[in-house]
């Protein structure tokens, strides 16, 4: 086994040479000799004890061992090189951790916005549904649906609301006087997601449960939604999630439900950690961007 790592110059030159498969070309871009390439490259396979290149009369080829090797440690350099990076003064890279269906329904789209407000940000979006952790991930912002508190921790900003709409392509309520009962929408194809909010809509309905109607499944709401917005169904979506959907007339509203629920969506971060200006800019974008995009509300 190897017990240690090897000398990072030889990682180093395999790693350039692995790109130009030219021990010549590897050199003149480390500064180096050729030979001093070569003798690093010699030196990190001896102590592998695995050949990482074949080499030729017209230049050199990966071995099986070697291709796999290289594609890993330059994605290490790349992590290396990006750490650095970050370390630069007044870096603006945030790192903000969203649910996806948020992502694809609201952040996206609204990240021009941002863009021309603040075009030096770096913003790195991960989307996920799984529950974030702000040092081991290493994230400076969390987009979450829940209730406060989050952790005596965390501090907790209020984006949205979480008011649930029932929407739907125009199409399918063409010829049918919106809003519709809870019964008129049990009779109609239902687009399931991952919060299964059909059963407490008609809970207290005379639609029961309504299981004869046929459904769709999705482990997201964004699918859900296209394929509401596709004429496949009626799509459950907190209103946040299709203000511009509503806006084009991609979908319409056909019910507004009334459940109780305690809770929305809110932005949250690390108390007593000093942020950056650009993390400052974030939060205060997207608290601007929440209070100018209230969901709409249903037209009867």
């Amino acid at each position: 086994m190897i017990s240690q790592l090897p000398n990072l110059n030889g990682l180093k030159a395999f790693e350039a040479t692995g790109r130009h498969l030219n021990f010549r070309a590897a050199a003149q871009e480390l500064g180096v000799t050729q030979g001093a390439v070569a003798q690093q490259v010699r030196a990190l396979e001896a102590g592998l004890g695995l050949m990482l290149f074949e080499r030729h009369s017209k230049g050199l080829s990966f071995t099986s061992a070697g291709r796999s090797f290289h594609g890993r440690i330059s994605e290490a350099f790349a992590v290396m090189r990006g750490a650095m990076e970050d370390l630069r003064p007044g870096s603006a890279r945030v790192i903000i951790s969203v649910p996806p269906s948020f992502a694809a329904k609201w952040l996206i789209p609204n990240l021009p916005d941002l863009s021309a407000a603040h075009p030096d940000i770096d913003l790195r979006v991960m989307a996920t549904d799984k529950v974030s952790s702000f040092r081991s991930d290493g994230i400076d912002l969390a987009v979450r649906l829940g209730s406060p508190p989050f952790g005596a921790s965390l501090q907790e900003h209020l984006l949205f609301s979480n008011d649930i709409l029932a929407v739907a392509a125009p199409s399918l309520v063409k010829d049918r006087e919106l809003p519709l009962s809870v019964s008129k929408l049990a009779a109609l194809p239902r687009l399931h997601d991952d919060h299964d909010l059909w059963p407490l809509i008609l809970r207290e309905s005379d639609a029961g449960s309504g299981e004869g109607v046929r459904g769709m499944r999705f482990n997201q709401t964004a699918l859900a939604l296209d394929a509401a917005i596709a004429g496949q169904g009626i799509a459950l979506s907190s209103g946040f999630l299709v203000n511009r959907d509503l806006e084009s007339g991609r979908l319409v509203v056909v019910a507004k439900t009334h459940l109780d629920s305690s809770s929305a969506l809110y932005l949250l971060h690390r108390k007593g950690v000093q942020r950056s200006s650009a993390v400052l800019r974030v939060v205060q974008w997207l608290r601007d961007m929440a209070e100018r995009g209230s969901p709409l509300e249903p037209h009867p």
